[in-house]
């Protein structure tokens, strides 16, 4: 039972993060997916969903954390290591939000760079070829953004970069309960 609960808290952590996210943009007629970041909904000062939009974030974070530790730190060494911290820095993405320039704008980045970072470690680590995938998705995405490819506003490589690896997270959830 215990391992069950262990392993429930990675689908608690990614259904607070996307429900903000969700109640946020539906609660926020400003929202525009062609001009604004997913963190314009999470500005302290500019944003009424600031609270909702960095709540989610906060215990998303914290229930992702608990999962990794709890439950896939025994499958998964070195990807627990590095989701542990981009959990810790989606965690820094809505403490230090827009109003904080600066130290939002790297913070964000460091948490992109980590989830890369963490699929392609969980790729090596598990031979997993949908880490593979995800890194691919999730780094590939950026690239086109960069290269003016389409155009969109920055919350569209941000929702498909860190839904790639979400999946990961949530793959990892479904194995534990289907094996365990």
């Amino acid at each position: 039972m215990k391992k069950k609960v262990s392993a429930s808290c990675g689908i608690v952590g990614l259904l607070a993060v996307y429900l903000s996210i969700g109640v946020s943009i539906i609660l926020s007629p400003w929202f525009s997916w062609q001009r604004n970041a997913l963190s314009d909904l999470g500005h302290a000062v500019k944003s009424e969903v600031a609270p909702i939009f960095n709540l989610g974030l906060l215990l998303g974070g914290f229930f992702i954390i608990v999962y990794v530790l709890t439950a896939l730190r025994k499958d998964a060494k070195y990807t627990s290591s590095c989701l542990v911290v981009s959990a810790f820095l989606l965690q820094l993405v809505a403490t230090f939000d827009q109003s904080y320039g600066f130290i939002h704008g790297t913070v964000s980045v460091l948490f992109f760079v980590s989830i890369w970072i963490a699929a392609l470690v969980n790729a090596l680590e598990k031979k997993s070829v949908q880490a593979l995938i995800a890194f691919i998705i999730s780094f590939g995405i950026w690239v086109l953004y960069g290269l003016n490819v389409y155009r969109a506003g920055i919350a569209v490589p941000e929702i498909i970069s860190f839904t790639a690896v979400a999946a990961l997270l949530m793959l990892s959830v479904i194995r534990f309960f289907s094996t365990k």
